[in-house]
């Protein structure tokens, strides 16, 4: 079964997509879209894992407490670059950040951690394309999420400023606990919610 694509889409625009474009595309458009090295990427339906997933590190209780001049949101976009607008899962944030309710956005210097949970039709772009984005970009911290053998692993990082690539901080199964200027202790197991 193929689906023909909206109009708008194809060819796309003349020179190619930008990020300031993704402001500004018509209804009809999927609700998360990213941009990637100038290719808009649609987001595929979300598997349990995601959603349970997302949902626990956003928990202010049981998931990510960062410090009251930080914030935890889901789903927003980075603008990296002209061609580069990724939307991470998780984010933690400036709280400064928070206030202009209609950005679209959020510059580098103002994310403090992205989180990719990794879906199968993501895992390249999350494994390798991603992570070469935001260090480059400056974004100290990364963690990415998968699922293996029906549980979830965190794979963390820490940005080395002096070649502006990600260093392993750790993997984690069962408890994610980790530092990244603020203490994180995180009990994986999403079982319980079942």
């Amino acid at each position: 079964m193929t689906t023909a694509l909206p109009e708008w889409f194809y060819p796309g625009p003349k020179g190619g997509w930008t990020a300031d474009m993704l402001d500004h595309l018509p209804p009809d458009a999927p609700r998360r879209v990213e941009l990637i090295d100038g290719t808009l990427i649609m987001m595929s339906p979300q598997t349990q894992f995601h959603a349970l997933m997302i949902g626990l590190l956003r928990d202010s209780q049981q998931g990510i407490r960062p410090p009251e001049h930080l914030a935890v949101i889901q789903e927003m976009a980075i603008t990296l670059g002209l061609r580069q607008r990724p939307e991470p899962d998780v984010l933690v944030i400036s709280r400064e950040a928070l206030r202009d309710m209609s950005r679209t956005s959020y510059r580098p210097d103002e994310v403090h951690l992205v989180v990719e949970v990794v879906s199968p039709e993501s895992m390249e772009r999350d494994r390798t394309a991603k992570p070469i984005k935001y260090s480059n970009a400056g974004i100290k911290f990364l963690w990415r999420l998968e699922l293996e053998d029906d549980h979830p692993v965190a794979y963390t990082y820490e940005l080395d400023p002096a070649v502006k690539a990600y260093v392993p901080t750790g993997i984690h199964r069962g408890r994610l606990r980790t530092h990244i200027g603020f203490d994180v202790d995180i009990d994986l197991d999403l079982h319980r919610f079942s």
